[in-house]
């Protein structure tokens, strides 16, 4: 049975009180950010970090087994038993919980690994920044564009670190395209085509009883409470809109943060949206789009175009147009219409990306030094709103004018009633 809320926020608030409110290319850092915040025990010079682990499927269990490489896996969190009970093969030390909030209570856990479904991200990440931790949180890291705003609020209160698990960022070869592009190798960037693999089109799906062990009203959250459908739970509910936005947003988060770190606007987006659903959803089956193509227009003229790969068969990866050619960069490999494009060094002046060769790494370094990983929280929110601003266009059915710096659709009440959705109590603000 799921605890009741106004119990443990209570005993939640009491703990929180005071903080609720090879390229050989040299990193870059932001402004050194404030020390630890009081509630967590300090990390010497020597000491292995306290991780807790919450969500334990199966990315998760990628992303917790690296984490682990860094610190001491102390406590493992899922609403599921199934899943805690794996969690527990994997770091049998670990102490195993089915609330979150117990493991923001102990002092002696300095990061969260937040590998949940897309709707639990943003409060489980706000509550542990609020509550002293570190956040290592998957992507796409929120449900809205909303939500976006209300976690890049807390981490710049609380000074704390998060990274967003968009790792490609600290691949080599989609660093080296990024820069290339930057520094005008393909001449003036006309277009950039991220493709994506195509989502399941299927249903109807039928109701059934939850299963022993799954606490199917907390997994639910934010969301509206409905009868448990088995295709709704864990790894398929990212083809749901209640908790996700298919394809879009899971491999989209990936791609168009790509696009936008190589063309300089990862704290800012495009300034018009055409999105379109090229396949009807099945009646009682899933909600978000299949097959869809979103053109994305940004201030300087530069297009972005999104889609699924099944019309042409195109490769998963991100296409860079200019006009003296073209970069592809995938990972698997990088590849150009001139191979001098690739090998040609840059000059001494060239515009150089942070540099980061393992994710992971990266986060627990900022973790120590409290500098700016490579995927904080305003860029990994910028990258993810470009998906949900496509669906929104999508599920609209018709183009979108969007202000990227006030973060509001231009003279359109409708679109901005979209940007948050109502959250079901008691699972909203108030338990963070």
């Amino acid at each position: 049975m799921t605890p009741h809320f106004h119990i443990s926020r209570r005993r939640f608030l009491k703990t929180t009180a005071l903080v609720s409110a090879s390229l050989g290319i040299p990193k870059w850092f932001v402004e050194e950010a404030e020390a630890a915040r009081r509630h967590t025990n300090k990390l010497g010079p020597n000491d292995k970090p306290g991780i807790a682990w919450i969500g334990c499927g199966n990315r998760g269990r990628v992303i917790s087994k690296d984490a682990a490489k860094h610190g001491e896996m102390r406590m493992i969190c899922d609403v599921d038993d199934a899943h805690l009970a794996i969690g527990q093969k994997e770091h049998p030390n670990a102490k195993p919980c089915k609330d979150f909030r117990q493991i923001l209570e102990r002092d002696d856990i300095h990061v969260i690994v937040n590998s949940t479904p897309d709707h639990w991200h943003t409060l489980i990440n706000i509550a542990a920044v609020n509550a002293g931790k570190d956040v290592y949180s998957e992507k796409p890291l929120t449900l809205t564009i909303d939500e976006g705003r209300h976690l890049v609020r807390a981490v710049d209160k609380t000074k704390r670190i998060l990274q967003t698990g968009s790792q490609q960022r600290s691949d080599k070869r989609f660093r080296h395209a990024c820069e290339l592009v930057r520094n005008g190798r393909i001449g003036k960037l006309k277009h950039i085509m991220a493709s994506i693999p195509t989502g399941p089109h299927q249903g109807p799906f039928a109701t059934a009883p939850v299963p022993a062990g799954l606490d199917w009203n907390m997994w639910q959250g934010q969301t509206p409470a409905i009868d448990y459908v088995p295709e709704r739970c864990h790894h398929s509910f990212r083809y749901w809109f209640e908790y996700s936005g298919g394809m879009m947003t899971d491999w989209g988060a990936h791609h168009n943060d790509i696009a936008q770190w190589a063309t300089g606007s990862e704290r800012t987006g495009p300034v018009e949206i055409d999105g379109k659903s090229l396949v009807a959803m099945i009646p009682g089956g899933y909600t978000t789009a299949s097959q869809f193509r979103v053109e994305y227009t940004y201030a300087n003229g530069v297009k972005l175009t999104c889609k699924d790969s099944a019309p042409d068969n195109s490769p998963n990866g991100v296409t860079f147009e200019g006009t003296d050619g073209w970069i592809f960069v995938s990972r698997k490999e990088i590849k150009a219409s001139n191979p001098d494009l690739l090998t040609q060094p840059l000059p001494a002046s060239a515009v150089r990306l942070y540099h980061s060769e393992n994710h992971m790494q990266n986060f627990f370094d900022c973790v120590r030094s409290r500098k700016a990983p490579i995927c904080e929280a305003e860029i990994g929110h910028r990258s993810v709103s470009v998906c949900h601003l496509g669906v929104l266009s999508m599920r609209l059915g018709r183009k979108l004018k969007w202000d990227p710096k006030n973060e509001k659709f231009v003279d359109d009440k409708e679109a901005n009633k979209w940007l948050a959705r109502e959250m079901r109590k008691p699972f909203d603000y108030s338990i963070t």
